[in-house]
């Protein structure tokens, strides 16, 4: 027996930068339509300087509620790599990812604004400045 295909995943069909109101429209191929705000994708993005290089090794993000998007640049036909204002521009946001993260956003948020609790911090606090000499840092760029 031939293994039925894997359905396509929906592809993005516009995207639009809202500057004024710090949120990302994706309309996808689904006719799903998402309004993604840049702080949610700044504290989540799939880079390893935010989610670390295995579990337990994320960092969480704070002091990100006024971030901007300067520019969006496309990643091949299958993602995006947004630069933000906060100087962060390593994280490639794939179609499936801003996907779940339209899909799942006051999910992720609450999870965001329940780590945030139980670390005793604030949405607003600065993050912290890492000192790397000598801390065994694995190289990756920390913008």
């Amino acid at each position: 027996m031939t293994p039925s295909p894997t359905p396509a995943a929906p592809t993005p069909q516009a995207i639009t930068v809202h500057e004024a109101s710090r949120v990302l429209e994706v309309a996808f191929s689904d006719g799903a339509v998402f309004r993604i705000p840049f702080e949610l994708m700044r504290v989540a993005s799939p880079s390893a300087e935010v989610q670390g290089h295995g579990p337990g090794q994320e960092t969480l993000q704070t002091g990100k509620r006024d971030v901007t998007l300067l520019a969006l640049e496309p990643v091949g036909h299958y993602a995006v790599q947004p630069h933000f204002s906060d100087g962060h521009r390593s994280g490639i946001f794939t179609w499936a990812y801003l996907y779940q993260l339209g899909r799942d956003q006051e999910q992720l948020w609450q999870n965001y604004l329940q780590r945030l609790a139980a670390a005793g911090l604030e949405r607003d606090a600065p993050m912290p400045t890492r000192n790397t000499a000598g801390s065994g840092n694995s190289g990756c760029a920390s913008q």
